[in-house]
């Protein structure tokens, strides 16, 4: 991913706070020699204390073989997106037909190395760490080994613990434009108000305060 000065991460807070509340993304792992990369969509829970994410599939799953023998993988999250048409980048002292279209878009990569979680004990604490994230408020039962509903359930499936190795993050929203196309472009948004509009006009204006 290529990341430009003006795109990059302010500080790691910023990429931290943003992936606390996107934690869906894409887990790409190397596939046997001469085969494509496994890509597994998935929820996870990001802990920065820890410099790990968590996450669990079931056992059938053939990215298991792949992650057994290269356990380096990738995390990949993208989020707030958002089409911006060629006129609302124009120059102000040029024609608005000559604007470049692009897009907007906050991305962070977790490189990881994976750690596979089989003992049931340690699997009902991972899960109970994500459901809790999840469902803060609560209405599940507890996973617990040899209880009901979910201790049964322990056997078909495998935790993961990612210990996160490299970071790189990138908040792609006109950074190096002028403050006045920065300002046509937020009300372009406002106006349009399409899926991801609001969030990455919020990510425009927050990073032009900063």
């Amino acid at each position: 991913m290529l990341i430009h000065p003006w795109d990059a991460a302010r500080d790691d807070t910023e990429w931290q706070r943003w992936l606390a509340v996107h934690d869906f993304g894409q887990l790409a792992v190397n596939g046997s020699a001469g085969e494509p990369p496994f890509v597994q969509p998935l929820h996870f829970v990001y802990d920065p204390a820890r410099g790990e994410a968590l996450t669990h599939l079931a056992r059938p799953n053939p990215l298991w073989s792949a992650l057994e023998a290269s356990p380096d993988c990738l995390l990949s999250v993208v989020d707030d997106y958002a089409y911006v048409p060629g006129p609302w980048q124009a120059d102000p002292d040029g024609p608005s037909e000559h604007g470049t279209p692009t897009s907007f878009y906050a991305a962070v990569q977790l490189r990881c190395r994976a750690h596979v979680v089989d003992d049931p004990a340690e699997k009902a604490v991972l899960l109970n760490h994500q459901v809790g994230h999840f469902q803060p408020e609560g209405g599940s039962a507890r996973v617990a080994v040899g209880e009901v509903p979910y201790g049964r359930m322990l056997s078909g499936i495998r935790g993961l613990r990612l210990e996160v190795t490299g970071v790189r993050a990138k908040f792609k929203y006109a950074g190096k434009r002028t403050a006045e196309v920065r300002d046509r472009i937020a009300d372009a948004l406002a106006e349009r108000d399409g899926p991801g509009d609001a969030a990455a006009r919020e990510h425009l204006l927050r990073r032009q305060r900063t």
